[in-house]
Order: C-alpha cells, then sequence, then structure tokens
C-alpha cells in the first residue's frame, strides 16, 4: 500500500534549519510527483514547495531568498525538504504528498491535485 510518512520536524530556534524527510514505500517514486505542504492551526492548508517526476521544482514560500529546497533521491526513496533561516510564521505542520504522473514537466502546486498524503510532522519555530 501507498504510504507516505514524515519526519524531521521539532524545534528550532529563529534563524535555525531543518530537513524534513518524507519517506516513501508502496509505490515507485520514479513515477509520482511529490509537494510539500503546511498548515498551522485554524488556517488553510498551503503549498512550500513541489518538485516533478522528472526533478523540475518550484518554491512558493520567499521567492527568491532561497530558504527552501524539495529535492529527492529516488533511490534513497525519500523526498527532503531542506529549511533554512526559519521564521516563528514557519511554525505549521508540514506534510507531504504525492500524484501519480501524467505531465513530466507540470508538478502540481494545489492541495486538490494530491491524493497521497503522510500524516504530518510538526515545525516550531520559536526562541
Amino acid at each position: 500500500q501507498l504510504q507516505l510518512v514524515e519526519s524531521g520536524g521539532g524545534l528550532v530556534q529563529p534563524g535555525g534549519s531543518l530537513r524534513l524527510s518524507c519517506a516513501a514505500s508502496g509505490f515507485d517514486l520514479d513515477y509520482y510527483h511529490i509537494g510539500w505542504f503546511r498548515q498551522a492551526p485554524g488556517k488553510v492548508r498551503e503549498v512550500v514547495s513541489c518538485i516533478s517526476s522528472s526533478g523540475g521544482t518550484t518554491n512558493y514560500v520567499d521567492l527568491g531568498k532561497g530558504r527552501f529546497t524539495i529535492s529527492r533521491d529516488n533511490a534513497k526513496h525519500t523526498v527532503y525538504l531542506q529549511m533554512n533561516s526559519l521564521k516563528p510564521e514557519d511554525t505549521a505542520e508540514y506534510y507531504c504528498a504525492a500524484e501519480q504522473v501524467r505531465d513530466p514537466l507540470r508538478c502540481p502546486q494545489h492541495t486538490h491535485e494530491y491524493h497521497y498524503w503522510g500524516q504530518g510532522t510538526q515545525v516550531t519555530v520559536s526562541s
């Protein structure tokens, strides 16, 4: 069965870094797009970044600042989200999601485009 399990969250001070991992099992990661999303309590889920099956990436938070970097290692069946220079407003539950490939060059960017989700990992940025 297709499963996604996030890990790597925790408490970090402002300006610190975390690397989130999304471990995939039960499917071939080569044929799926992966997105990272986040949701704070009482807030809507928003996209952070996505990576297509071809390796193309799109970031949606702090564009041009390079704080978040998504990557994938298909051999390790894992997708990562490297987060640097973290701010208190980054505090949220972070989720990874997967969707089957229709167009290798197009990375889905909306929650409704993803059908498979992990359980989330909490990220808290506070001093």
